[in-house]
């Protein structure tokens, strides 16, 4: 009988100290989650850091040079310098096709 108890004991004992290792405050799950989390953080800075990158290249680019500046002025607001042409070239245009005439349609009179 006292053998009996000292297992129920002992197991007892052994639940309630292996609760926290698999449903408490610091379990394998929360360790696997915050894992999980952490990944995504890193990737996330990492796409940060790259934009961060690039806008401060393009900030540096507009500081010191007129090159960039002028770029973005013909870009986004269509500038042109002065005594400068400006041609536009549309690559996807096709040519427009007029239709035969209708054999029914009669040519312009001459004129006298």
């Amino acid at each position: 009988m006292n053998l009996r108890w000292l297992i129920l004991v002992l197991a007892g004992l052994i639940a309630v100290l292996q609760y926290p290792l698999w449903l408490g405050k610091g379990s394998w799950l929360k360790a696997w989650e915050v894992d999980q989390e952490l990944t995504k953080q890193k990737q996330e800075n990492i796409r940060l850091k790259a934009r961060n990158s690039s806008l401060e290249a393009e900030v540096k680019d507009l500081k010191t040079g007129y090159g960039a500046i002028e770029e973005r002025a013909r870009s986004e607001l269509g500038m042109v310098k002065q005594d400068e042409i400006f041609f536009q070239v549309l690559e996807d245009a096709k040519p427009v096709a007029t239709p035969p005439p209708s054999p029914a349609a009669k040519p312009p009179a001459k004129p006298n």
